[in-house]
């Protein structure tokens, strides 16, 4: 299958720079995905297109304000470091500009000094493991020096960074925010929760191989990215039960969905309390075994994200769909509207 296929055209004026005042403000396509009927909607809308029983299912990771910028401490040259992933303890794989300068041994310092890193191992692409130091508590100390990664299509400036979380983060550890669930104010999910639309949560941090661009021109030959994922023994239980009575079970987001069906598809469609890496690509073709529908926002062409998507709603009724968006000047990626598929 070409990576061609996924393509369209999409002006860059609608490439959404800053979040709405209002989260549930949002635009909101729904898409049949048996028919590719499209209805415009605000994303409030949503009450009215869930049922009594289903459950919806948010990603609760919490974005890391992971950009850092320090000196070198033998040379004071300007650093930027991005944390990736820890690996272990004070451990963290990162990438560091310029990463020529920075060999094994050499000691970055940021802020008034209460940070410090040393760079343990070179990795490729500009990838280095740094080792920290620091006065106090990590988390928080990297909360009042760090700022956050927002992607490389954003270019304004963030003025309030609990915009680039959702408003039920709490598990530490991504490098991007779970856009879909960006539209969700705390009066929006009480009012779900009063409809009998059952909430619940997992957890994927999500790596910056989301915004990764497909390189090949097969889209069977791109190597998918991996990310840490999570579900209670709790959560597991819950979902079952809501399968067992009938109820659809709707992912907010892509980090949802390959969560639930990395556990599904090993599970013979079951879920179980598991943790763990998975780099499960999901494109047309794919049979899906946990969800039956996804809230999700505008992707860019060409990407992992639009591949899974035109699996759950077919290519042919999401390019058109894509198209119908364009035309009525929809917010595109991070900061833009929202889609609904069911």
């Amino acid at each position: 299958m070409k990576v061609d296929l996924f393509d369209f055209h999409l002006p860059e004026e609608l490439i959404a720079q800053t979040p709405l005042p209002n989260r549930e403000a949002s635009r909101l396509m729904v898409l049949d995905k048996r028919t590719g009927a499209i209805k415009h909607e605000t994303f409030r809308s949503i009450l009215s297109y869930l049922r009594e029983g289903d459950c919806l299912v948010l990603n609760d990771t919490r974005v890391l304000p992971a950009r850092l910028y320090g000196e070198k401490e033998d040379t004071g040259a300007k650093m930027e470091v991005l944390l990736l992933k820890q690996i272990e303890g004070d451990e963290w794989e990162t990438l560091v500009k310029p990463a020529k300068r920075v060999k094994e041994g050499t000691t970055i310092v940021f802020g008034d000094g209460r940070l410090k890193a040393t760079c343990k191992g070179e990795l490729e692409h500009g990838g280095r493991v740094l080792k920290f130091t620091y006065a106090g508590v990590f988390y928080e100390v990297l909360e009042s020096l760090g700022e956050m990664p927002l992607p490389p299509y954003i270019k304004e400036q963030l003025e309030d960074r609990e915009r680039y979380q959702t408003v039920y983060a709490r598990e530490r550890g991504s490098a991007a925010a779970p856009t879909a669930g960006l539209h969700f104010t705390e009066q929006l999910l009480d009012d779900i929760r009063e409809k009998g639309v059952h909430i619940a949560f997992i957890t994927l941090h999500v790596g910056l191989g989301t915004f990764r661009p497909v390189n090949v021109e097969n889209v069977e030959e791109h190597d998918m990215h991996a990310e840490f994922y999570q579900m209670t023994e709790g959560t597991a239980h819950f979902l079952n039960e809501v399968k067992q009575r009938g109820g659809r079970i709707i992912a907010v987001g892509t980090t949802s969905t390959r969560t639930l069906e990395t556990i599904a598809s090993r599970h013979n469609g079951t879920f179980v309390a598991e943790s763990g890496w998975t780099d499960i690509f999901i494109y047309p073709g794919y049979e899906f075994q946990a969800i039956d529908g996804m809230v999700t926002n505008f992707h860019l062409p060409k990407s992992t994200l639009i591949m899974l998507v035109s699996a759950l709603a077919g290519r042919e009724n999401v390019l058109r769909a894509y198209e119908e968006a364009v035309k009525e000047r929809y917010r595109f990626f991070s900061f833009g509207d929202a889609m609904l598929i069911i």
